[in-house]
């Protein structure tokens, strides 16, 4: 499978960090039908009690409203969803292609589920994920397989 890089947007909201939350906020679009893909919870490390939940696509009508209930809503955060046939040394080749350009990242997840590669890139501005995505394609490229 070629590497694929892709803007997408995710939905966020801020809730207190309490058993359930990340349920509660997840329960309207999973009702309305979402198949997310991305699912991030996690709590804020220097604001005492309170998690952010990210989600992962939200599209049409129904599920924007279902989300909407929820609390979510589109983040401002330029983001890129990488995917791809895992290779050793991805990861590092990503991260070093973003940093060679002088690019910082908002944050960066990545897993391996059996040979697929996955991660979720936010960066600081629209232009900074613009100039990275080629970049992460190219370091794609020259992996090891």
């Amino acid at each position: 499978m070629p590497m694929t890089v892709k803007k997408i947007i995710l939905w966020r909201t801020e809730v207190d960090n309490e058993p359930g939350a990340l349920a509660s906020t997840i329960a309207p679009p999973a009702k309305a039908g979402a198949d997310l893909r991305v699912v991030m919870g996690y709590r804020h490390p220097n604001t005492e009690g309170r998690a952010a939940i990210e989600v992962f696509p939200i599209a049409g009508k129904k599920l924007v409203a279902a989300a909407g209930a929820a609390g979510l809503t589109a983040s401002a955060i330029p983001t890129l969803l990488v995917e791809g046939d895992n290779k050793p040394g991805l990861g590092h080749k990503i991260a070093q292609a973003i940093a060679a350009a002088g690019i910082n990242i908002a944050f960066f997840v990545a897993q391996v589920i059996g040979r697929k590669y996955a991660a979720v890139i936010g960066f600081e501005t629209e232009d900074d994920a613009k100039k990275a995505a080629p970049m992460i394609k190219k370091a794609g490229k020259g992996t090891r397989a």
